[in-house]
C-alpha cells in the first residue's frame, strides 16, 4: 500500500519532529552535565577567602616605575628607585661595571674583554663602585643627597 504524497510529508514532519526532540533532550542533558561538574568544580569569587585572594593577587609593573642604563648595546633596567639614582651618581665606567657584574651576572673577566680592560681593574672597579654606591645610597636616604 502506497502512501500519499501528504502522507509522506506528513511522516517526514514527525520524523523531523521527533528527531529535533531528541537532539534538544540531549543538549539538555549535555547542559545539566556540564553545570553539575561546574558546581562541583567551580567556586564563585565572592566564596574564596580573603587570605587566599590577595595570595592570588598580582600587581603590575610599568616601565615607568623603573630605569634604564644603556650599556654595551645592553639596555638593563634597574627597578629599585634608590639604587637607579645611586647609580647616576657614579663615574661611566664603574656604573657599567656594576650593572654587567650585577644585572647582567657576567663575570670581571667577561666584563674586561668587552670594555678593553685588564681583569684586575675591573675588580678595582667593581670593588670600590660598591664603596662608593653604599654612601651614595646612605646619603640619598638621610636627605643628604639629592
Amino acid at each position: 500500500m502506497e502512501q500519499s504524497s501528504s502522507e509522506r510529508k506528513q511522516t517526514v514532519r514527525h520524523q523531523f519532529d521527533s528527531f529535533c526532540k531528541m537532539v534538544l533532550h540531549g543538549e539538555k542533558v549535555n547542559y545539566e552535565k556540564e553545570m553539575e561538574y561546574r558546581r562541583r568544580h567551580e567556586i564563585s569569587l565572592s566564596q574564596v577567602p580573603e587570605e587566599e585572594l590577595s595570595r592570588l593577587n598580582t600587581v603590575d609593573e610599568y616601565i615607568d616605575e623603573s630605569e634604564i642604563f644603556r650599556v654595551l648595546d645592553y639596555d638593563i633596567e634597574v627597578k629599585d628607585e634608590l639604587i637607579s639614582e645611586a647609580l647616576k651618581y657614579l663615574p661611566e665606567k664603574k656604573r657599567n661595571v656594576i650593572l654587567l657584574s650585577f644585572f647582567m651576572d657576567m663575570s670581571d673577566t667577561e666584563i674586561a674583554k668587552h670594555m678593553n680592560l685588564v681583569r684586575s681593574t675591573i675588580h678595582h672597579h667593581r670593588v670600590s663602585s660598591l664603596q662608593a654606591l653604599k654612601k651614595i645610597m646612605e646619603g640619598i636616604r638621610n636627605g643628604e643627597i639629592k
